[in-house]
């Protein structure tokens, strides 16, 4: 969010009726490199295309970004041995952390191969924006192995027309055409291409051999964060967001030895914590913003979790940050 902000801002546009247009609490942008939904980042640049102007900005978000920017799936890439090996993970995870019916693979085809992104479900508009984002993650993960110069034999973009071709292509540094799906087309044999910095998988969060899976967990959490900045999320909520029953998520969970409750708790305490570090803020309104009615019901909860009360923890931590006083 935090470029997609500075983007609209140096063109003279209004932050604050973007992230209304599509729908977004302006307050995360108090956390700008935080990770939203990926449809409410379409709807977020798509907006941001319209206040600005600027048809081409999808393609200078990706390429200012590239596959650090990723999180999990950057990391995935980044410690596979091969471009075909990181395309692999990147397959099986992209699903899970997009939260939405996407897809990103690879399909080879005589010497060809390709590269491809869709997304399945429903969407109103901003399909082409996202596409274009895409591409530039898409060449990110391909220039990681085969170098910053590396071009594709075609991108593609699905739709009628592509506005500012011309300067898409020459942000993404390819040819783009029109098809049926978006993606890259290359030469088959690139995918046998090592990793030049490849990471060690045991020095990673996303090693080699720790359960893709997992990964539902920090999804799940990472939810119910955005959740706490519009209503106090639920379990249905979550659920549906992620496209799953909520007996589905429930049992998916459990695979993981964790409840929806812990989670949601430990975001809660989380969050808590932060904002009593702040004393200017009062202990009723932090309660608020935690979903709770009043001041003594956000009060008994955080007894209950740490065994304290909210002004007694908030006492204590400033005496220790407290500087000592100089003899």
């Amino acid at each position: 969010m935090g470029p997609i902000a500075e983007a609209i801002t140096a063109a003279g546009g209004s932050v604050a009726r973007v992230f209304g247009r599509a729908g977004i609490p302006l307050t995360l942008l108090d956390t700008p490199d935080r990770l939203i939904l990926l449809r409410d980042q379409l709807r977020l640049v798509d907006a941001a295309m319209r206040e600005i102007g600027d048809p081409a900005l999808p393609a200078r978000l990706s390429m200012r970004t590239g596959i650090t920017g990723l999180g999990p799936i950057g990391q995935q890439v980044q410690s596979a041995a091969t471009l075909g090996a990181a395309l692999a993970r990147v397959e099986i995870v992209t699903p899970l952390l997009l939260q939405t019916a996407t897809w990103t693979g690879l399909r080879r085809q005589d010497r060809s191969a390709f590269y491809g992104y869709a997304v399945a479900e429903r969407i109103d508009s901003g399909r082409q924006a996202n596409e274009i984002l895409a591409l530039g993650y898409l060449l990110g993960t391909a220039r990681h192995f085969l170098g910053p110069a590396w071009r594709p034999e075609r991108a593609v973009v699905t739709g009628a027309h592509l506005a500012e071709r011309p300067r898409i292509e020459a942000l993404l540094g390819c040819e783009i055409v029109l098809g049926a799906r978006a993606g890259l087309v290359f030469p088959a044999d690139h995918l046998d291409a090592g990793n030049p910095k490849r990471f060690d998988p045991t020095q990673v969060h996303a090693a080699e051999d720790e359960p893709i899976g997992e990964d539902l967990v920090a999804c799940v959490t990472h939810l119910i964060e955005l959740g706490l900045d519009g209503a106090r999320p639920t379990i249905d909520g979550i659920a549906g967001r992620l496209g799953l029953s909520r007996r589905t998520l429930q049992r998916r969970l459990e695979e993981t030895g964790r409840r929806y409750a812990d989670l949601q708790r430990s975001v809660l305490i989380r969050r808590a914590k932060a904002l009593l570090s702040d004393e200017t803020l009062p202990i009723g309104r932090i309660g608020v913003e935690l979903g709770y009615a009043d001041a003594a019901h956000f009060s008994r909860a955080f007894l209950h979790w740490t065994g304290t009360t909210p002004s007694d923890w908030r006492r204590r931590t400033h005496m220790q940050l407290r500087p000592l006083p100089t003899v």
